[in-house]
């Protein structure tokens, strides 16, 4: 066993996210697998914000990454400068693997994704925008895309009473290739649930106050209407995480700072290192598209790895969301399904938030 494990080829993962994780467990019994992230805890996104409005799920979306590696090392560290053949890490250690996994995802605003890198000071920071939230009689959310919509559709399901606005510079909601039956559904249980709308026109500025925190609201759309609030949260703004590659990695992100990867999920140019994830430009910005990639990545690696089997190419997924609006509304679209309704959007995603798929393969025995 021993001498098996000395000639195990390195494998580094940066970044423990929905991809990264699994590329990281699904590769611990062939490789010597470092994971490296800042956080000391996964954070199940996905259920953010049914933890907003029910704290008690906090518990359940974050777990602790000593649970995820049986054979491989956790390095609670950051990258701050990857080249394609070395890792200077926060610290000041440097790894050189000899598979690069890039899967460090992207930054979105708290309370989406956690505004702490640790778990325990995380949960407070989400205990505290609950309060501010509980207190609050008016909400203003910015943003009419997914998270808008679903954290919507969790404050009018938690507090039926609150008055729930939502802004966007769209002329509807849910910008993407969906189709607009599912936008016309979206719509009609929002507007049974009581949540105004209102797009179509810039806000002249953001609130001044900080997101998620109790403050008095009071701006105006560039149309001259007034928006007041006494609490909002910012549903826009995603930003992929690669700002610390250098040299050629570096030159291969396009105009967004996505990372331009092959079929194979290989960054362009480079022999070994690989980007999956919110960071890659191989399909759109979406937890199971992610967790997916670290699948595949996973299976080809262990393939060459092993030299048993063969790789596969990943290819583009088609239209695909599920939208809940609480537990019990909301709508989506599904391949070759088309539309579905509230009943099946529950039943797949809204009631569970998928925490059980999402967490299952954090099943290693604890390691302090």
């Amino acid at each position: 066993m021993g001498e098996n494990a000395r000639v195990r080829p390195s494998v580094v993962v940066l970044g423990g996210g929905y991809g990264g994780s699994k590329v990281a467990r699904l590769l611990d019994d062939v490789a010597e697998v470092t994971l490296v992230d800042p956080s000391d805890a996964f954070m199940h996104n996905v259920a953010a914000w049914r933890a907003l409005v029910e704290p008690e799920w906090l518990d359940r979306i974050f777990v602790p990454y000593r649970r995820l590696l049986t054979h491989g090392r956790f390095v609670r560290d950051r990258a701050v400068a990857v080249d394609g053949t070395r890792v200077t890490l926060a610290s000041g250690a440097t790894l050189e693997p000899d598979h690069l996994v890039l899967a460090t995802g992207s930054a979105y605003p708290f309370p989406a994704k956690a505004g702490k890198p640790d778990a325990e000071l995380a949960k407070a920071e989400a205990r505290a925008a609950h309060e501010a939230l509980a207190g609050a009689e008016r909400v203003l959310l910015v943003g009419a895309g997914p998270v808008g919509l679903e954290l919507a559709g969790e404050i009018k399901a938690a507090f039926p009473g609150k008055h729930v606005t939502l802004a966007d510079v769209a002329p509807d909601i849910l910008p993407g290739p969906f189709e607009q039956e599912l936008r016309d559904e979206l719509r009609r249980q929002l507007d049974e649930l009581g949540v105004e709308l209102k797009l179509g026109s810039p806000l002249r500025e953001l609130p001044g106050a900080p997101p998620a925190t109790a403050a008095p609201i009071a701006i105006a759309t560039e149309a001259g209407e007034k928006l007041t609030a006494d609490v909002w949260f910012r549903c826009f703004g995603v930003v992929p995480r690669t700002d610390y590659l250098r040299g050629e990695l570096a030159e291969a992100r396009d105009g967004q700072g996505y990372v331009r990867v092959d079929s194979s999920l290989r960054v362009l140019g480079q022999e070994r290192v690989y980007a999956i994830g919110d960071i890659s430009d191989a399909d759109r910005n979406m937890a199971g598209f992610a967790g997916q990639q670290g699948e595949l990545l996973a299976a080809n690696l262990r393939a060459q790895i092993t030299g048993e089997g063969d790789a596969v190419a990943y290819e583009r997924r088609p239209a695909l969301i599920l939208v809940p609006l609480g537990p019990d509304g909301g709508a989506g679209q599904l391949p070759g399904q088309g539309v579905i309704g509230p009943e099946a959007t529950a039943e797949i995603k809204g009631r569970a938030m998928l925490v059980e798929h999402s967490t299952g393969h954090f099943d290693a025995p604890g390691r302090a």
